[in-house]
């Protein structure tokens, strides 16, 4: 792959990030202002389909990225992104308040982050799990059929039997993208996972994770786990599972 197909490739994954439609040539020159005429555009395209790194799902329809156009991307192309501060220092105020009011922080931090992405949040202290965010998830297009949010929920039903298994996939302090029918949780090969373990003070393992539909904004996510993480290293939480959307 160019320069010129990365480029290509990594426009292509943030429209249709934000779009969930299909992207043509068109788009591409009029929104990301590309030196180059559409029909350049689409040979690259194209070539980039042939590879296995675009989708057409139709005919006429414009390309979405594939797993190997995604892993591509994470790999070759995202880099590393911090969070915002002013992200960093509404976590650290509210995880702090909430530990000052003695609740219970694994539901609460599991709520704020819900609140703060607009995405499903499950979290869990020993075996007690709740979730927040299946309206945010609902609304998600990907979603809509029932077929597909049936299979996300019952996934969801069994996490704490996977929580072991996700654990032995990844090292503590780690934080590791799975993505389509690379994700460790079995029916739901429609999504990607971000998942970064973890250890408490005390030595208690812990667990963060984001899950959602393949077209997640991967660098986003990963910055807030790797953020959050080291909040709750120094904290008693011993799972904390973060869905997002």
């Amino acid at each position: 792959m160019n320069k010129r197909q990365e480029e290509i490739l990594a426009a292509v994954i943030e429209e249709y990030t934000n779009s969930a439609v299909p992207v043509g040539s068109k788009v591409l020159v009029e929104k990301y202002k590309f030196d180059i005429s559409p029909a350049t555009i689409r040979n690259d395209m194209a070539k980039l389909e042939e590879e296995g790194y675009l989708h057409q799902p139709h005919i006429s329809a414009g390309r979405i990225p594939t797993d190997k156009g995604y892993r591509f991307f994470v790999e070759e192309i995202m880099g590393d992104q911090e969070l915002s501060l002013s992200d960093q220092k509404k976590l650290q105020t509210e995880l702090l308040k909430l530990k000052a009011q003695h609740q219970r922080l694994s539901r609460t931090t599991a709520k704020l982050l819900s609140g703060m992405s607009g995405n499903l949040a499950i979290s869990s202290m020993e075996k007690d799990f709740s979730e927040f965010g299946i309206r945010e998830l609902l609304e998600k297009p990907e979603f809509r059929e029932v077929d597909e949010f049936c299979k996300v929920v019952e996934a969801l039903d069994f996490i704490d039997e996977n929580v072991d298994m996700i654990l032995s996939k990844v090292k503590n302090n780690e934080t590791k993208i799975f993505i389509g029918k690379d994700n460790p949780i079995k029916g739901i090969s429609n999504c990607s996972m971000v998942v970064s373990p973890y250890k408490t003070k005390s030595g208690e393992q812990g667990v963060l994770a984001i899950i959602g539909p393949k077209r997640m904004k991967y660098a986003e996510n990963k910055s807030l786990l790797d953020y959050v993480r080291k909040l709750l290293s120094a904290s008693n939480v011993i799972v904390l599972l973060i869905y997002s959307l």
